[in-house]
């Protein structure tokens, strides 16, 4: 594991089984969360993603992390929750749980000025996934403006490819976006790239044409530091959620990536 893909996939992935396409039982999700986090992998989760309709539900375990999913104001909250995400815009002076945790808006960058951004860059139907184009102009916008942002569905393989989008047997197919792409995309983003080269970064297809190293990592003839890998996750690039922990994990692996 070189220290380049290491700060880029620290953490990264957040665990969100209750929902599609896997939509396991809330019993099977927090086992799996469990055995996740006691696993040799444990460096790559990030936090469990549950409603706030659920957490009543939930014995919360004292090391937990949690994202909560609200679309109202909810407090007192329990310590373990770190997070909030909604579909409302916050432009309001204080964000949902009165400022005293990170809200993430799915909402246009414009209608956000008081809370970290969220972008959907997959979906169950082809029609609905979002073109290079759109997620590549979301990432300069994003920088630009020195907005956060996690991402969340379609996640599911490191590198842009053609797969099933549920687990159905008769399951449509399409191009998604890979986790790689887009979480290298990002750091360029935040290294001042333009909108051209991130849609390219975003439609490679290519696992080769990225290469990992202690310094830094590089995309056909660009680098960056592993230094400035490391900035633009903390501060920019966060997460994303996938409902499988399992396939992201197994690609990393398969691609030689990942002992």
């Amino acid at each position: 594991m070189t220290a380049s893909l290491r700060a880029l996939v620290s953490h990264l992935i957040d665990y969100a089984g209750l929902y599609p396409p896997a939509e396991l039982p809330l019993d099977d999700v927090l086992a799996r969360y469990r055995r996740y986090r006691a696993g040799p992998n444990s460096w790559i989760l990030n936090r469990l993603v549950l409603p706030a309709s659920k957490l009543k539900e939930v014995h919360l375990e004292d090391a937990w992390r949690i994202t909560l999913l609200v679309d109202a104001d909810l407090l007192p909250l329990p310590p373990q929750v770190e997070s909030l995400e909604t579909k409302r815009p916050l432009t309001e002076p204080r964000p949902l749980g009165s400022g005293a945790l990170p809200t993430y808006s799915e909402s246009p960058l414009g209608q956000i000025s008081n809370s970290f951004a969220k972008i959907r860059t997959g979906a169950l139907t082809p029609e609905a996934i979002p073109s290079a184009g759109d997620v590549a102009r979301f990432l300069h916008a994003a920088a630009a403006r020195h907005i956060p942002f996690k991402a969340t569905a379609g996640l599911h393989h490191a590198i842009r490819a053609e797969h099933p989008l549920t687990y159905a047997p008769d399951a449509p197919r399409a191009v998604m976006h890979g986790f790689l792409n887009v979480f290298v995309a990002a750091a360029f983003a935040h290294s001042g790239a333009e909108v051209s080269m991130l849609i390219d970064i975003l439609e490679e297809c290519d696992p080769h044409a990225f290469a990992f190293a202690e310094s830094e990592l590089r995309w056909r003839t660009h680098s960056l530091p592993t230094a400035q890998i490391a900035i633009a996750r903390a501060g920019f690039a966060h997460s994303f959620g996938s409902c499988s922990f399992e396939e992201p994990v197994a690609d990393l692996r398969q691609l030689g990536l990942l002992a």
